[in-house]
């Protein structure tokens, strides 16, 4: 396989019809045969991967290049996402338009070139797939909750743990979910999982979230700034299902796919192995 038919792969495992501002491919390669990926790929893990002759890195979070740059632009995905669960598509803009400008602002000074020009000096075809493998997750947790909570119309937040731990990579993971907002006891309602969309949108999002009758967010993770602000609103719960994890989620099934396509795969970096 060559770069562009991986990343044709993970567009259509998503549902994706175009390659998602924050992935791309950074460096072309050829005749890949042997793939290392991992949340975190950096010059470290580069070098590391060119030891164990592999002909692919690829990295899940942003690390370089247009991809880390162009990050905010996919969160206005999240906008979408808020509507399926009743938010006003122009209370969802308004919501999300305050994160957008941070998460701008930030990457702007970003030193977005250093492991691109690695890449580049080592000859090490690489890329970055985020959205789409978020995007996996997203749906694969959603479905499993759905299916685990829809005979318990008051499941309470514990139900909503254990649910999740049911998955291999929460049982495999040494960073379990955890309740942030609420106990175990409390009713979770409406649960909506968000783990696609770049980052997280804030609190303004989840304030969002709750006023059109979602319960509990179930996300990956969220700063402490934000699960103050959520607690000071005190009208919903908010689990954290774990970043390497719910990342590991998706990466998993992309990986899956790649493994049918005859490659050989190194998870490293943050990636959980299901077995």
């Amino acid at each position: 396989m060559n770069t562009k038919e991986i990343m044709d792969l993970a567009l259509q495992l998503a549902g994706l019809d175009e390659v998602p501002e924050d992935s791309g491919i950074i460096v072309e390669g050829e005749n890949i045969k042997k793939v290392a990926i991992g949340v975190d790929m950096e010059l470290a893990e580069m070098l590391l991967a060119k030891e164990l002759g592999v002909d692919l890195v690829i990295t899940h979070h942003p690390k370089g290049g247009s991809p880390m740059i162009n990050l905010h632009k996919v969160m206005k995905a999240q906008i979408d996402r808020m509507v399926e669960a009743g938010v006003p598509i122009n209370k969802a803009q308004k919501a999300l338009a305050e994160k957008v400008g941070q998460v701008e602002r930030g990457l702007h000074v970003s030193n977005y070139d250093r492991v691109v020009s690695a890449a580049k000096l080592l000859k090490m075809p690489f890329m970055g797939v985020h959205t789409p493998t978020d995007i996996l997750a997203e749906k694969k947790v959603q479905s499993h909750l759905d299916n685990a909570l829809k005979d318990k119309p008051k499941a309470t937040l514990d139900d909503v743990i254990k649910a999740l731990e049911e998955l291999p990579e929460y049982q495999k993971t040494q960073a379990k979910p955890v309740i942030r907002v609420g106990s175990k006891d409390d009713y979770a309602g409406k649960v909506f999982v968000t783990m696609a969309g770049g980052t997280g949108g804030g609190a303004n999002v989840a304030k969002a979230y709750f006023e059109a009758g979602v319960g509990t967010l179930v996300c990956m993770h969220m700063p402490e700034d934000v699960i103050k602000a959520v607690k000071e609103q005190n009208i919903g719960n908010v689990v954290v299902a774990g970043h390497m994890a719910s990342d590991s989620v998706g990466i998993n099934q992309f990986i899956k796919a790649l493994e049918e396509k005859g490659l050989e795969v190194i998870r490293m970096s943050g990636v959980v192995n299901p077995e």
